[in-house]
């Protein structure tokens, strides 16, 4: 528990801080988990869609350091890699 007030108030903003944080980060594992799921049906046009909003969102919170950027690019080279690998196979036929 907090001794002081300024530590309560601290308390408070690390509080409210984390919660909007927490709804970026859900959104973004969302968008994530869209995509790669997508990308795993097959559809090209449809997963280069759900591809593209997913980094975008993993741009963002990479920007509002959120999640490290390190991490938003290990995330979005493992989505591109997916994504490559399933448009491989399409354009040999």
């Amino acid at each position: 528990m907090p001794v002081s007030k300024s530590a309560e108030k601290e308390l408070r903003a690390a509080r409210a801080k984390q919660e909007r944080n927490k709804t970026i980060r859900t959104v973004t594992k969302t968008e994530v988990k869209k995509a790669a799921k997508v990308v795993s049906s097959g559809d090209i046009e449809a997963s280069k869609a759900a591809v593209k909003a997913a980094i975008s969102t993993l741009d963002k919170a990479a920007e509002k350091k959120i999640i490290h950027k390190n991490n938003a690019a290990r995330k979005k080279s493992r989505l591109m890699k997916k994504l490559n690998a399933a448009a491989k196979p399409a354009e040999t036929k």
